[in-house]
């Protein structure tokens, strides 16, 4: 390999590193104690303060199977709501939805 390819590859491989540490710098942790208030005021009517359901068919929360799924797929399943439990897109950002998750991984 000439000495120029090498150099270029050098230099893809520092700009690589530079763009992954720009994401990650952004990236922050979900906060429960937000998604805790998120919960009381758009989830306990059916849910239950506690994650004992009280709507019928409502998955309870204090199981750790209900929440056996990736933040993707639950983050969709806000997002599009399902059988009575209405959409939360346009709500809620995903960022608070991500805290909504968070706080409920700690109710088990």
């Amino acid at each position: 390999m000439s000495a120029d390819k090498v150099d270029v590859l050098k230099n893809l491989g520092t700009m690589v590193a530079i763009g992954l540490a720009g994401l990650c710098s952004n990236a922050q942790a979900a906060d429960p104690s937000k998604g805790a208030t998120l919960y009381s005021m758009h989830c306990a009517n059916c849910h239950g303060p506690s994650g004992e359901p009280i709507w019928p068919g409502a998955p309870d929360f204090r199981r750790p199977g209900a929440l056996m799924k990736p933040d993707s797929q639950l983050l969709m399943l806000l997002k599009q709501g399902r059988g009575v439990m209405p959409s939360y897109l346009g709500v809620m950002r995903d960022r608070d939805m991500y805290d909504l998750l968070a706080h409920l991984r700690t109710m088990n």
